[in-house]
């Protein structure tokens, strides 16, 4: 059985954050949202998140995803470990990972359980320049590792090792809870160091491995503000390549922002300075043009989004929106509709072939088909206490500068007369017209003038 333990306990302070490290989004989505979808992905069965700081905020997030063990108080990575001992079945491999480090890809835990076939511990490294505040992997003179030696505890010479801890390792699940036992914290910071077990397997003669990462940034801990920016760099630099690899029209991959659960059809064109986040599904040969904004979308195919925002919403094929229209909770535009300039739709649903060109609102309302919608139309749906619908049936017309005073109910084919405030239901064919009749005052105009 494949498990995994994530450590989650940590506040993080670093981050100078009243929200816990772990919850920090990166690419639109916490960063222990991308290592369980990693690890699910991959194949892990069972899945023990250890919280602490926040425990509650996490646990609303994953809900019943993920087990859950807690630690407090937070004793070190060993000390964490622990305390998921009761949880995770005694047979298999387990791999153990923080909770801060976002990048992880599920390829990658495929090969570090693969490289644990055959061994009781497989330690992750990475090269780097530089090792700064990780945990160095010292090795014998057979190239064995013989331990890892955390920063704060490092000689000089074992600090001028390349070779570092990425914190995350995979075990066998027996000889895991055995070897705790074993741990002391008697080191600078008085924890329970998961890195001593190296120590502990190698005196028992339990064969311990490494498998160096071949992207050390894949495995980068987030500690602080400027680690995060950093790692939303990588991931986004990573979804972006895989979209174009996918057939995705990226005309300036380096400012489009695409999040990590977006799914983008073949033949797509997206432009710079575009944001995608959320559960967003876009079709195939879809176009989106600068300074658009989708979140929790359903695109159809060969729709035509034009520096727009859409949240939560639908927009079926062949259709288009914008420029700088707004379609939000819950909106429905079917197929072959045009939705133009400066349109707000709101929990509405617009017919197929239906147009609402230009500076309109449409709030609570459901349209039929092949619907004309004038200018500056506005559905008054909220009389100050509660909210009403508006229904229009196809084909009808509905002039510019209407209102329409909810609840209100207009007929198939219907007209209403540009002006017209709208308080009664008309009926199918018939034309509604609510305004005063025109009056001429003769000369009036020279002598305003003249005033």
């Amino acid at each position: 059985m494949k498990s995994a333990i994530v450590l989650a306990a940590g506040k993080g302070t670093r981050m100078k954050s009243a929200l816990c490290k772990v919850m920090h989004p990166v690419c639109g989505k916490p960063m222990i949202g991308h290592i369980v979808s990693a690890l699910k992905n991959a194949g892990v069965e069972k899945i023990i998140v250890v919280v602490g700081h926040d425990a509650e905020k996490v646990k609303e997030y994953l809900n019943d995803e993920v087990a859950y063990a807690i630690q407090s108080p937070q004793l070190g990575t060993g000390h964490a470990v622990m305390q998921a001992d009761s949880l995770v079945d005694e047979e298999g491999d387990t791999i153990v990972l923080n909770g801060d480090g976002p990048c992880i890809q599920s390829e990658t835990i495929q090969k570090a359980f693969e490289a644990n076939r055959d061994h009781a511990l497989t330690v992750l490294s990475a090269k780097l320049d530089d090792g700064a505040h990780y945990g160095r992997i010292i090795r014998d003179g057979d190239g064995k590792v013989a331990k890892i030696v955390e920063a704060k505890d490092c000689s000089e010479k074992e600090r001028a090792v390349n070779e570092i801890n990425t914190g995350l390792f995979v075990f066998k699940t027996k000889e895991l809870f055995a070897g705790l036992k074993e741990i002391r914290n008697d080191n600078a910071q008085q924890e329970y160091y998961l890195t001593d077990l190296v120590e502990i397997f190698n005196r028992k003669g339990w064969s311990t491995n490494a498998m160096v990462v071949e992207d050390p940034d894949e495995t980068m801990g987030v500690n602080d503000r400027v680690d995060l920016a950093q790692a939303e760099a990588w991931m986004r630099n990573d979804i972006n390549r895989r979209h174009m690899l996918n057939g995705v029209t990226l005309v300036d991959p380096a400012h489009t922002y695409i999040g990590a659960d977006v799914e983008i059809g073949a033949d797509t064109t997206i432009y710079p300075n575009v944001m995608i986040e959320g559960e967003t599904h876009i079709g195939a040969h879809v176009q989106i043009l600068p300074n658009s904004f989708l979140s929790n979308a359903k695109i159809g195919d060969d729709v035509l989004i034009d520096s727009s925002k859409i949240v939560d919403s639908q927009v079926d094929a062949h259709t288009t929106v914008g420029p700088m229209s707004h379609l939000r909770n819950h909106t429905h535009v079917h197929e072959n509709c045009r939705i133009g300039n400066f349109v707000e739709f709101k929990n509405s649903d617009f017919g197929n072939g239906s147009k609402c060109a230009h500076l309109t609102y449409i709030g609570d309302s459901d349209f039929g088909e092949k619907i004309n919608v004038g200018c500056g139309v506005v559905t008054v749906n909220y009389d100050g206490k509660n909210k009403y619908r508006t229904t229009v049936k196809d084909g009808a017309f509905i002039g510019s500068n209407c209102n329409l005073i909810a609840p209100v109910t207009i007929g198939e084919n219907a007209l209403l007369a540009a002006g017209s405030t709208i308080t009664d239901s008309v009926n199918d064919g018939d034309m509604g017209i609510a305004r005063a009749r025109q009056t001429i005052k003769a000369g009036f105009g020279e002598q305003y003038k003249k005033k």
